[in-house]
């Protein structure tokens, strides 16, 4: 089982950026593809980005492409998403996501989820 916790979010005006943080509790973060999500007010959860287990690969949605980066450092059990070129819509509860055998980008796939943290960008 592993316990995540999101941080770093705030509100930032259109063009600035932020580094979201997922950090992870248990010794078998390394063994988990982590994944981010977002959720604006009155729309279905949607994928944003997911980072292998060795943090090799990523698979990115088509609106953060470009501007959003994500990486993984297994020996501080922690995900990280750079976000530059912000934009209003990107205005959402950002949350991380722990899938055990898992790599896609269906919410329903995730096994352990964190609290979220929320991201404001004003025009």
């Amino acid at each position: 089982q592993v316990q995540l916790v999101e941080s770093g979010g705030g509100l930032v005006q259109a063009g600035g950026s932020l580094r979201l943080s997922c950090a992870a509790s248990g010794r078998t973060f390394s063994t988990y593809v982590i994944g981010w999500f977002r959720q604006a007010p009155g729309k279905e959860r949607e994928f944003v980005v997911l980072i292998s287990l060795s943090g090799s690969s990523s698979n990115y949605a088509d609106s953060v492409k470009g501007r959003f980066t994500i990486s993984r450092d297994n020996a501080k059990n922690t995900v990280y998403l750079q976000m530059n070129s912000l934009k209003p819509e990107d205005t959402a509860v950002y949350y991380c996501a722990a899938a055990g055998t898992y790599y896609g980008s269906s919410p329903s796939r995730y096994d352990y989820w964190g609290q979220g943290t929320q991201v404001t960008v004003s025009s």
